[in-house]
């Protein structure tokens, strides 16, 4: 694997403390706070090395940034071992407080009734340009003081459909959409079914949450804005690689009283794989003049 895949093997892979606690490593991915992503996906990890299935959804609430120059135990709490379902709480401590509490819940596949959604229609990953050469044709528009930060390389590999400049967000109707997987293969000896699922989890925090911005001409680099992740959800309905592609259709229902409601849905080999719900704090506040 390339180091970048390498790293976020890594960043998913939590180190045993004791029965029901782990200890994961932090990393700066997004700016001084921990990226909501991280926290999703080691969560799920934590949650899932004490069950024998694979996670089928997952509920989880942030409740303060986390600190990228610390570590964070994840605490699991067996509340059910049933022949069908089995359900975990995970809480994320750092600094003695918890930062971020989930519940999730794991089943095996089993045969019943089938449908989905209809799969929208959007050009192949392979005709799309990757969100790093789409970033290095914005560099006359990026501050100096954020564009080492922007320009870093993102541990997974984003093509996006929708191409647009943060840096001069126009309102936009509230869809979005790119394809996503890791930049290599997950190696035979981690090839686990909740390592990809926690991959899933880390990358579906990626522009979900700006998605309810874009009616407004907003993004997350706007200087007025105040934004955070709330809550998210994510439902795995079928197996899925996260190295392989896979569709991120995102869209937003309503802003309201300083929050965005966002859906999301992830195909894979024409398929619906994966659900996911998240509102976002969208609070405006007044800029100080010099």
């Amino acid at each position: 694997m390339n180091t970048l895949t390498q790293e976020l093997v890594e960043l998913l892979t939590l180190e045993k403390l004791e029965d029901n606690i782990y200890r994961g490593i932090s990393r700066n991915l997004v700016g001084k706070r921990v990226f909501g992503g991280q926290v999703l996906g080691q969560a799920l990890r934590a949650a899932s090395y004490t069950a024998d299935r694979p996670a089928h959804s997952m509920h989880a609430y942030f409740l303060f940034g986390g600190d990228v120059n610390a570590p964070i135990i994840y605490e699991v709490e067996r509340l059910r071992d049933g022949k069908s379902f089995i359900s975990r709480q995970v809480r994320a401590i750092q600094h003695g407080r918890t930062i971020f509490s989930a519940m999730v819940s794991f089943a095996e596949p089993e045969e019943g009734l089938n449908y989905q959604h209809q799969e929208p229609s959007y050009p192949a990953p392979e005709t799309l340009k990757a969100e790093q050469e789409l970033k290095e044709g914005l560099i006359s528009f990026i501050p100096e003081n954020v564009r080492a930060s922007f320009m870093r390389n993102r541990h997974i590999e984003i093509r996006p459909v929708n191409i647009d400049n943060p840096f001069q967000p126009q309102p936009e109707a509230p869809y979005y959409a790119h394809y996503l997987r890791t930049h290599d293969q997950i190696a035979t000896e981690v090839d686990e079914i909740s390592l990809h699922q926690a991959i899933v989890a880390f990358y579906s925090d990626f522009t979900l949450m700006t998605t309810a911005l874009r009616p407004h001409g907003l993004s997350y680099l706007s200087p007025s804005l105040q934004c955070a992740s709330l809550d998210h959800a994510i439902y795995f309905h079928r197996p899925l690689r996260a190295d392989e592609w896979m569709l991120y259709d995102m869209e937003a229902t309503v802003s309201a009283s300083s929050r965005g409601l966002n859906f999301g849905r992830m195909w894979q080999n024409g398929q619906l794989v994966c659900s996911t719900v998240q509102e976002g704090l969208m609070r405006l506040r007044e800029i100080e003049t010099q």
